[in-house]
């Protein structure tokens, strides 16, 4: 029987019929599909997360000095220099609260140390070798990364030589080489290139197993960028004031991303056990890409200019500390990084912990 043609129901037949809702085609379709169901309840949502934080997946650095004591980094709110007298019990809170590995970093006060051949570097008694082996005599378990560069020991604030106004790469090398077997002869479980010379992580593997530290890992800095996000760190090292120039000749161009893949490639044929990308939340996409291309050990390196601005923001009343502390850490483990070094750790550990 035909429908009378009404005035109300001419006006409906007028009306466009209304899809059904459709699930992306790679599930088919399913009309009654509401996205926000797994978001209703807290369990739900911890149930269907795709990403998940840690503790195991963060590495602490730590800044250590000669002075006993502590002295605050003004630029990185939170943060300090560790003396040796109170490195260990800060240490110890940290692997209590679960994070398994921390990473040194010296700061020298006395300028006499940071020399143009960067000695010190090299020196078995230097700061970083003396808190290495204090660490591993009072922290066994706890996972030791040791930086490898001349910054903090170099008189122009460079990670490398220089000569004539060049960085020079070779010379270089067989400076981190020593610097690496002293950090190793001292207890180091991980020497982390930083300095971006070409070559480095063939001659520091090749030198650490001659010398019988076959066991000892190398995580390259492979796509560390001459980025603006670094000049808190600099204060806290003490090199920024030194620098003369800029770091751009060795260092990656922002703009590159597929030059990371080679140099991801080329330290991984050399040798290297796990590879970093420096900085972190501007380069997610390099974390990404790292990790899809290799499926190797990818870390990243939530450097200081990125905690320091979230920092300060929050201290403004911009922001909620504890979320966006939480959120950009989250963020890394989303683009795929299998461990964060951030200055968050500790308060990022208690937090995960507390749940």
């Amino acid at each position: 029987m035909a429908t009378p043609k009404t005035k109300d129901n001419l006006f409906l037949r007028r009306l466009p019929e209304r899809p059904a809702a459709r699930a992306p085609e790679a599930l088919g379709a399913y009309p009654q599909v509401r996205m926000r169901r797994n978001r209703t309840d807290a369990w739900s949502r911890r149930l269907v997360a795709e990403a998940r934080l840690a503790a195991d997946d963060l590495v602490w650095p730590v800044f250590v000095q000669e002075a006993p004591g502590e002295s605050a980094v003004a630029a990185m709110p939170g943060v300090v220099r560790y003396g040796l007298d109170t490195l260990i019990e800060a240490a110890g809170q940290a692997a209590e609260a679960g994070i398994p590995a921390l990473a040194l970093f010296p700061y020298y006060a006395d300028d006499a140390l940071k020399t143009a051949d960067c000695a010190e570097a090299a020196n078995p008694e230097n700061l970083v070798c003396r808190a290495v082996r204090l660490l591993k005599e009072n922290l066994p378990d706890l996972g030791v990364f040791c930086d490898v560069a001349l910054d903090p020991y170099n008189s122009l604030g460079h990670d490398g030589l220089v000569a004539d106004g060049c960085i020079l790469n070779d010379e270089t090398v067989e400076m981190l080489v020593r610097q690496s077997l002293a950090q190793a002869e001292a207890g180091c479980d991980v020497v982390a290139p930083s300095d971006m010379m070409d070559g480095r992580i063939g001659a520091i593997r090749e030198g650490l197993d001659q010398a019988g530290f076959q066991d000892v890992k190398i995580c390259a800095y492979s796509a560390k960028y001459a980025s603006a996000f670094y000049g808190p760190f600099r204060e806290a090292v003490g090199s920024g004031g030194a620098l003369v120039g800029d770091k751009k000749t060795y260092q990656m161009d922002p703009a590159n991303t597929d030059e990371a893949l080679r140099e991801v490639a080329l330290d991984l044929q050399e040798g290297a056990d796990m590879v970093m990308v420096k900085p972190g939340l501007p380069y997610l996409d390099v974390v990404r890409r790292v990790k899809d291309a290799f499926g190797v050990p990818t870390l990243v390196y939530n450097v200081s200019g990125e905690y320091a601005m979230l920092k300060a923001a929050a201290q403004q009343g911009w922001l909620d500390n504890d979320k966006v502390v939480m959120e950009s850490l989250l963020a890394f483990k989303r683009a795929g990084a299998d461990a964060i070094l951030t200055y968050a750790a500790p308060e990022a550990a208690e937090r995960l912990k507390a749940g």
